[in-house]
């Protein structure tokens, strides 16, 4: 029988958005690759159960800790529990995000919405960052999940939310710079058009976004997942401050 190699044997991961689409399959893939892996929910006990199992019909360690990444205490407080119920902290994935669109010059924006993406999508990232840094062993991994449209606007609408993503593509720069010195990596994953609930391959979106890709298909969350587990693992060691775009050739 062949022996699946578990590069991150040993090692404990945080994700953070972990029970749907591209979250879920990060933990699954991680938790694969032989990690124990912690990760936050904002609503369902039952699909954040649900994926617990799942990890640990792995022989992995697994906990679900619901937390709101739009609140900074919510979200330091999920970091330092992760890291109690797992002992030790290698690993942080900045998945949890949300996706508002509005018009710059719409009269009826909503202001509250635009203030949540913010609150979630950039200082959520950077509350959890620097929660774990004191935490985390050096040699550890950060890896953030940001979007093409921060570099490419598809269309109208997005300003809001690509600002965000480009806000954590600059983040990223500047704290691989940062934590250098203690060897923990800090790097981001773009992906272009993902099949997940929020964007299905079926949807409305779907002719368009296809049409952008040089592959002219959508990517699946596993597509995501994997470059994650590569950034996360021991062959990743020497690259820090990075972009990866994962987006079928969108961005080529």
């Amino acid at each position: 029988m062949t022996q699946v190699a578990q590069p991150l044997t040993g090692k404990v991961a945080l994700v953070t958005g972990g029970t749907r689409g591209i979250g879920a399959a990060i933990v699954r893939r991680l938790a694969r690759d032989g990690a124990d892996v912690a990760f936050s929910y904002a609503a369902s006990r039952e699909r954040a159960d649900q994926l617990v199992r799942e990890v640990e019909a792995l022989g992995r360690r697994a906990i679900a800790i619901r937390a709101d990444q739009a609140v900074a205490a919510e979200v330091e407080a999920l970091v330092r529990e992760a890291r109690a119920a797992l002992g030790r902290l290698d690993i942080l994935v900045n998945s949890a995000g949300v996706f508002v669109t509005g018009m710059v010059d719409d009269p009826q924006a909503d202001r509250a919405a635009f203030d949540r993406q913010l609150d979630v999508n950039v200082k959520g990232v950077a509350a959890a960052v620097r929660a774990a840094v004191p935490l985390m062993a050096d040699g550890g991994r950060i890896v953030s999940i940001g979007t093409t449209g921060a570099v490419h606007i598809p269309f109208a609408g997005a300003a809001d939310y690509v600002a965000t993503k480009a806000a954590v593509a600059a983040y990223t720069r500047g704290w691989a710079r940062d934590l250098g010195a203690r060897n923990i990596t800090v790097n981001l994953i773009q992906p272009g058009a993902i099949n997940t609930d929020m964007n299905p391959q079926d949807g409305p979106f779907a002719k368009t976004l296809k049409g952008l890709a040089a592959l002219g298909r959508y990517g699946q969350p596993e597509d995501i997942a994997a470059a994650v587990a590569f950034l996360a693992g021991p062959e990743a060691g020497y690259i820090t401050g990075a972009t990866l775009n994962v987006d079928g050739g969108q961005s080529a």
